[in-house]
């Protein structure tokens, strides 16, 4: 056994155990750097046409994994003075972006030969193309879920969020009494700019910046901010879903549907504004550059969560390094899986907590006839409508309006003299969903039905009048019946929460099986998760989010309370609790659900935890890690028939800890030692040894430590060779 500290990296005067005192070596090496960077100062030379942005990510780390003893300042002259003479070598111009505490390199415009120069040159680890990547939201598919209000968790701790701005003027992201104490090592800014004065930060948004350079000025949509400020909606949600105030009232088309708080409702916010609007919605999304330089900001600003709702590849690109670094700062760092079931599960690296999401709970409402029978669909509404007729939209058209037009109630497709005091039956397709219920009110109707017309998802939007969303066979059915019926009266009845299933939304992108580790980590609830939304001139403030963002804020926020909690850990012990502390989702297999759906209050108290030393990760990724990687999961391929883990006791107890190996159906697996005795902070390795078989390669299961008082600790475990 060995005794292991789980120390959080400082966020300024170095690294942690440097001292005050400089020794002459240290002296001499900042003569040499300043020098150096004296003889590289100045613009890089003129540079022929150039044809796209590159992201170029030299070999070795930024400031925040650099293992020497020297001042971070005096470090990152010296990457500078690097970067200088890597971009001569090529002629290039001055570079879009730099970065130097996630990683070491710059954003560039090469030609093609350029690019090609640099990328043989040693020094340089990485070459890409600057790339648009999508925001992981998705169409709602439930609606608002429940849960006792959280009041507190999270003081003391910023939340970066890199998105797309944020609303400063929502009562949920306002600065209010309770907030608890005030981060003393965030260092950030509040950047100005359209609609964002400087006065626009407070003492819950603490810090804003927004990149734009890599996606292009040029190419934003004509009502886009350049500032922090949400032209989307996306970031704003995120924010108040991850760390939005407590007790903040929900009322959408006069209903109050409750109080509203966000996980960690004390924590503060950073806003880092990488996404943007285009003037196709096709085009909107996030650049790599921005990303990167977001990523690198945040962490030199000293945030302790870093948020980022954002898909894209598998790879260990340039932002995968970049999110490296932010972990070795200390920094938790958790991403979105993404919202296509047909591609693998983004940030697959091991020092991400890569979300997935979760079903949520359904708010159902029936559609009820007066001779009982009975249609029951997703329904946000909390009050009741009629008994009122029943008429569908196409023969309700207004004058001028085709068909067409109005059985999916388009606006202004409706006659008013024919809708005033009825329920409204409109196809789903063309136009927005929400759209269609402001179109019903418009022309004076009480209620809608809002029937698919082909297989997909039911959404329990906020709409204008009271709504029930319906599939496509009762949707059909009820239609026939209202052509048969046509004076007959029906009603609009709320049904009420219906508890969350335990399954993975159909949509969420799984895991690689071939890939370096379990993906995506976790899960949380992903599907009709309420959050607030920019001013729109309406009444609705608030929105349902669904997709892996709406996960991943919540996760976010769930790291925010243990961060507060448990200052002393590392970034990776949260991580760490976070996942092995989580519900499983029945037998969903593990590559779709990860560890499970997480647990806040449980993920407190995790008994043990799987701590990554300094330096492994980086190790890892060249290669040169002697020995396996600590993570909080398994994945043996290929002629793997062992590996082995470290956890280490964080209770203020000595306990006895036991294990198990359970779920596997198509392997015998064993765990040596099968029982343990740990002091607080002290820590052991144990091995889990795959028996060969005959029988199919594929399997899952669990090896779970469970302490003495009561503690139970589980990671997964895939199985493919």
């Amino acid at each position: 056994m060995r005794r292991l500290f789980l120390v959080r990296r400082q966020r300024s005067g170095g690294f942690v155990g440097e001292t005050g005192m400089r020794q002459r070596a240290v002296a001499g090496a900042l003569a040499a750097v300043l020098a150096a960077a004296v003889l590289a100062a100045g613009p890089a030379t003129a540079a022929p046409p150039v044809d796209d942005l590159y992201l170029v990510t030299l070999v070795g780390p930024g400031t925040a994994g650099a293992a020497v003893p020297l001042p971070e300042l005096l470090v990152a002259t010296q990457l500078r003075a690097e970067q200088e003479s890597v971009l001569t070598a090529v002629d290039a111009p001055a570079p879009v972006y730099r970065w130097t505490t996630a990683l070491n390199g710059f954003a560039v415009r090469l030609t093609a030969d350029q690019a090609t120069r640099i990328g043989t040159d040693p020094r340089v680890s990485l070459v890409e193309k600057n790339a648009v990547r999508p925001l992981a939201g998705h169409p709602s598919a439930a609606t608002v879920s429940s849960g006792r209000l959280q009041t507190r968790g999270g003081a003391g701790v910023v939340i970066g969020v890199v998105d797309s701005g944020v609303s400063p003027d929502r009562p949920v992201l306002s600065a209010v009494s309770g907030l608890g104490r005030a981060p003393d090592h965030f260092s950030g800014s509040c950047d100005t700019g359209e609609g964002w004065p400087a006065t626009t930060c407070n003492r819950k948004l603490v810090g804003a910046r927004w990149f734009v350079d890599g996606f292009g000025a040029d190419r934003l949509r004509s009502t886009a901010s350049l500032s922090p400020l949400d032209d989307d909606g996306h970031g704003t949600q995120v924010a108040s879903i991850a760390a939005g105030n407590p007790g903040v009232t929900v009322r959408v088309h006069g209903e109050r549907l409750g109080r509203y708080a966000g996980v960690a409702p004390q924590a503060r916010l950073a806003v880092y504004k990488a996404c943007w609007t285009a003037p196709d919605p096709d085009d909107d999304g996030c650049a790599t550059a921005d990303l990167v330089t977001a990523i690198d900001t945040a962490t030199a600003d000293g945030v302790d969560v870093l948020n980022l709702s954002v898909g894209g590849p598998a790879g260990f690109d340039t932002v995968e390094r970049a999110l490296l670094g932010a972990d070795e700062a200390g920094v938790v760092t958790v991403g979105a899986a993404g919202n296509d079931r047909a591609a693998d599960a983004a940030h697959a690296s091991p020092w991400v907590t890569t979300v997935g999401a979760a079903a949520g709970p359904a708010r159902e409402g029936d559609v009820v006839g007066a001779d009982g029978r009975r249609y029951t669909g997703a329904m946000s509404a909390t009050r009741p409508v009629g008994p009122a007729r029943v008429v569908l939209a196409a023969d309700v058209a207004a004058q001028g309006a085709t068909r067409a037009d109005a059985r999916v109630c388009t606006p202004g497709s409706l006659d008013a003299a024919r809708v005033a005091g009825r329920i409204v039956l409109c196809d789903r397709g063309v136009i927005g969903r929400i759209d269609k219920s402001a179109a019903v009110a418009r022309a004076d109707g009480v209620g809608m039905v809002l029937a698919n017309v082909a297989p997909g998802n039911l959404a329990a939007d906020f709409h204008s009048v009271p709504t029930v969303h319906v599939d496509r066979a009762d949707g059909d059915s009820l239609r026939r019946w209202v052509r048969h019926h046509p004076t007959a009266r029906m009603s609009l009845d709320p049904v009420g929460q219906v508890p969350a299933p335990p399954r993975v939304e159909p949509w969420s992108s799984p895991g690689d099986l071939a890939g370096a580790v379990v993906k995506p980590d976790v899960v949380a609830t992903g599907s009709g998760v309420l959050g607030a939304v920019p001013p729109t001139g309406s009444d609705v403030d608030w929105d349902l989010a669904s997709g892996t963002s709406a996960a991943t804020a919540a996760v976010s926020g769930a790291a925010a309370v243990l961060v507060s909690r448990h200052p002393d850990w590392s970034a990776d012990a949260v991580r760490s609790a976070l996942a092995t502390t989580a519900r499983r989702l029945g037998s969903t297999a593990v590559l779709r659900s990860g560890a499970g759906r997480v647990d806040t209050d449980a993920a407190l108290r995790p008994g043990l935890v799987y701590d990554v030393a300094a330096g492994d990760y980086r190790a890892w990724l060249e290669g040169d890690l002697q020995g396996d990687l600590n993570t909080p999961s398994i994945l043996l391929s290929g002629d793997d028939d062992s590996t082995t883990r470290t956890i280490t006791n964080v209770t203020d107890r000595r306990l006895y800890f036991s294990s198990s190996a359970r779920g596997f159906s198509r392997h015998q697996v064993r765990v040596t030692p099968a029982a343990v005795r740990l002091g607080p902070g002290e820590s052991a390795t144990y091995t889990v040894t795959v028996g060969r078989t005959s029988v199919q390669p594929l399997d899952d299961g669990w090896v779970t430590w469970r302490g003495a008082t009561g503690t139970m600790t589980r990671i997964p475990v895939v199985i493919s060779r």
